[in-house]
């Protein structure tokens, strides 16, 4: 079951919150909305239903006005902090643009438990680097990647995730993970339900 859900903020951000009656959360942040990311993309909603097959929660969100990855860094911080206000426990998923606005929301919050990132590139904009804030997050952390991907610049971020000893997984996959929203879903919410309880 999924309601609409306006994430109080600055910004006008709307979300899609599936299986709310959960205990745990996990907010999701779209790809890059300048190039149709929304909160429907296929790999949030599979990560969201492989979520609840585990009886966790996701709150699929959609950025406010554009605002070079300032703005939209502040709409995942504004979603985990509705989030915290509801949920025992809460995890952090993003895939492409979304992973590393993830990245950089996750070094500067302290409600979350675990963090997945999908196809992260090392940069949201000039002033938040994704491989240093990877440094800076104090929970398990979980990076997966496409070994095909040609999109975006992962591999600065997984060869620091590596060297940090966090959870890094490579799937025989370009960017966009074509038939295998599946097994990315179950990938994802496995590492996740493990760190929420």
């Amino acid at each position: 079951m999924s309601e609409r859900v306006v994430v109080p903020g600055a910004r006008k951000v709307v979300a899609t919150l599936d299986d709310g009656d959960a205990d745990s959360v996990v907010v999701a942040c779209p790809p890059h909305p300048q190039f149709g990311g929304n909160r429907s993309d296929s790999r949030l909603t599979a990560v969201g239903e492989a979520l609840g097959e585990r009886g966790i929660a996701c709150l699929r969100f959609d950025y406010g006005p554009w605002d070079e990855g300032r703005g939209e860094r502040t709409d995942a911080l504004d979603a985990i902090g509705w989030a915290r206000d509801r949920y025992d426990a809460i995890g952090l998923f993003g895939y492409s643009f979304g992973a590393s606005v993830a990245l950089v929301a996750a070094s500067e919050s302290r409600d979350l438990r675990a963090v997945s990132v999908l196809s992260p590139g090392a940069r949201v904009v000039d002033d938040a680097d994704v491989v240093a804030a990877l440094d800076r997050i104090e929970v398990p952390t979980q990076v997966v990647y496409g070994e095909r991907d040609e999109t975006v610049d992962w591999e600065p971020v997984v060869q620091r995730a590596r060297a940090l000893g966090l959870a890094v997984e490579g799937l025989p996959a370009d960017h966009h993970y074509v038939g295998q929203g599946a097994k990315v879903g179950s990938l994802v919410a496995a590492f996740l339900a493990t760190h929420l309880g």
